[in-house]
């Protein structure tokens, strides 16, 4: 199979019948009034929809959620056929660019759309000049690299929406009026570089972001505001709604054109006739105006069905549709060159535990997955999930007391010599030792302190597997905390559940520094590590 985008984005939801990991997961049986659907994460809304629908059609869905790109991978490697019946994520354009997941692909029907556009606090809007006023992608980017805002976006190896963000801002300013090419990516690396200069926050998924958006306008989390979001309409509407934020975002739909998501739900060529045939039911009355309105009004997605009027919350402005990349090569060439040359540089800090009780399988699998990040597997997901080009990476391993911080810095171009440098000091990792949490973390807080204040997205990693035994303890972290620099306070902290960790102070710890708990306890190390990549 010919190299394809990936990622691991596997976010479990509130939906009946739902699951992730789409590879691992025992294959649920098919059989009659039951769809089992491979889909994007953010569909987990649709679930009073998907309730009432099952009352009328006799159609239950049984979701399995998973990362666009991902899924795209499950579909072309085969490992969907037989276990799902239909896939259903915001868009086809990935599958259908691969051709062992196009010739997987049946029939589609398209149920509601959301363009990816640019939100931003009303007052910076009105400052900027753009409320009600043709706004241009170059407008866009010229004020992104004069520093005039800042903005959040999903990381595009992890998100669609953050993709399609890349995709419509780098086509916009090709100007060919044709998909960009990867011939053509060189051209606007400059533009690309100024206009994400003012990208000020990332994260691996758009409900993420807005969640993240929403916590900093209200104080509720310790890191820096930020003027807007770039996501989904869809999103941007849900957050005003919501009434949550000290000021309205005002939606900038691009003159030049946007990217917009059509959620097709796609049944899968193998899947069994009655499959088929659900599929078909459940699409046509997902299509009825009256279901067409419901979702609008639940979900602020538009109708994909012509004639059912649009909502007073949607722009009356003709939405101009940009010309998305149909190759590989056209994907390829754009994440690598947005990773390793245009996005601001990473600078992360791993603080790893590598007390006693990781000896054997669990160091192990720490090892591997720090590995893992250097690219040595060589698989599809590697490629854009590893470290990149200009980042700066330390580990600080720990057990009764930290060790010094090892520090490895990634050239722009021939980056393999300091990946090997990296995956020799993982494979070196030894146990031995208690545990000493929190003066692990405020060692990690240091070395961040004597850092240049250079613009870099900067965060830790937290690993651990165990109760804190040593040293600092929790209490001791709250205090340190809110005594911190404003800097440093909101440094995001990515504690990683393993083993007996502590899940409550685990959540304590990211949510006093805005950052996220990942749980590896039932899930892969690396692909744990690989998924907090999208939020670095």
């Amino acid at each position: 199979m010919k190299r394809v985008i990936a990622t691991v984005l596997a976010v479990a939801a509130v939906v009946s019948g739902c699951s992730s990991d789409p590879e691992e997961k025992p294959a649920s049986p098919a059989e009659a009034g039951k769809l089992r659907v491979l889909a994007g994460s953010e569909l987990a809304d649709l679930k009073p929809v998907l309730d009432k629908a099952a009352q009328v059609t006799g159609v239950r869905v049984e979701f399995t959620f998973s990362g666009t790109i991902e899924g795209s991978e499950t579909i072309a490697s085969g490992k969907a056929d037989g276990r799902y019946d239909a896939v259903w994520f915001s868009a086809n354009r990935y599958p259908q660019a691969i051709p062992d997941a196009a010739r997987r692909l049946g029939a589609q029907a398209k149920i509601m759309t959301s363009p990816v556009v640019l939100g931003l606090a009303k007052s910076k809007a009105t400052e900027l000049g753009w409320v009600d006023k043709p706004v241009s992608w170059s407008d866009i980017a010229k004020a992104a690299a004069e520093k005039r805002f800042s903005y959040g976006m999903t990381d595009p190896s992890a998100s669609n929406s953050g993709f399609s963000a890349l995709v419509g801002v780098a086509s916009a300013l090709a100007g060919t009026g044709s998909a960009i090419s990867a011939a053509e990516v060189g051209a606007v690396k400059p533009q690309l570089k100024g206009f994400f200069a003012a990208q000020a926050m990332s994260a691996g998924s758009s409900g993420w972001l807005s969640e993240a958006y929403q916590r900093r306008a209200t104080g509720e989390d310790p890191g820096a505001k930020i003027d807007g979001l770039i996501n989904y309409e869809s999103v941007l509407l849900s957050l005003n709604a919501g009434g949550k934020l000290p000021e309205p975002l005002a939606l900038i739909y691009p003159s030049d054109g946007v990217v917009t998501a059509d959620y097709p739900l796609t049944a899968l060529k193998d899947a069994p006739e009655h499959a088929r045939a659900d599929h078909k039911k459940l699409t046509e009355y997902l299509r009825t105006p009256d279901v067409q309105r419901d979702i609008m009004s639940r979900t602020h997605r538009r109708p994909a069905v012509p004639g059912v009027e649009l909502g007073k919350d949607f722009t009356a402005q003709t939405l101009v549709e940009l010309p998305f990349p149909a190759t590989e090569q056209a994907f390829d060439a754009l994440l690598m060159a947005y990773f390793d040359e245009i996005r601001r540089p990473a600078r992360t800090v791993y603080v790893l535990d590598v007390s006693g009780s990781m000896e054997g399988e669990r160091i192990e699998k720490l090892r591997g997955a720090l590995v893992g990040l250097t690219g040595a597997n060589n698989d599809l997901v590697g490629r854009y999930r590893r470290f990149h080009g200009r980042e700066e990476v330390t580990f600080i391993p720990f057990s009764g007391e930290p060790q010094q911080p090892v520090t490895f810095t990634l050239p722009e171009t021939n980056q393999q010599a300091e990946l090997d440098r990296i995956k020799q000091t993982a494979e070196g990792l030894e146990t031995e030792g208690g545990t000493a949490i929190y003066s692990s973390l405020e060692r990690a807080y240091q070395h961040l302190g004597a850092q240049p204040d250079d613009g870099r997205f900067t965060s830790i990693v937290l690993m651990t597997d165990g109760e804190n035994n040593s040293g600092l303890d929790h209490a001791g972290f709250q205090r340190a905390q809110q005594q911190r620099s404003g800097r440093l306070k909101g440094v995001p902290v990515f504690p990683v559940l393993f083993g007996e960790g502590n899940k409550g102070e685990m959540e304590d710890v990211a949510k006093r520094t805005g950052g996220k708990v990942f749980d590896a306890r039932d899930t892969d190390l690396q692909k744990v590590f690989r998924e907090i990549r999208g939020y670095q």
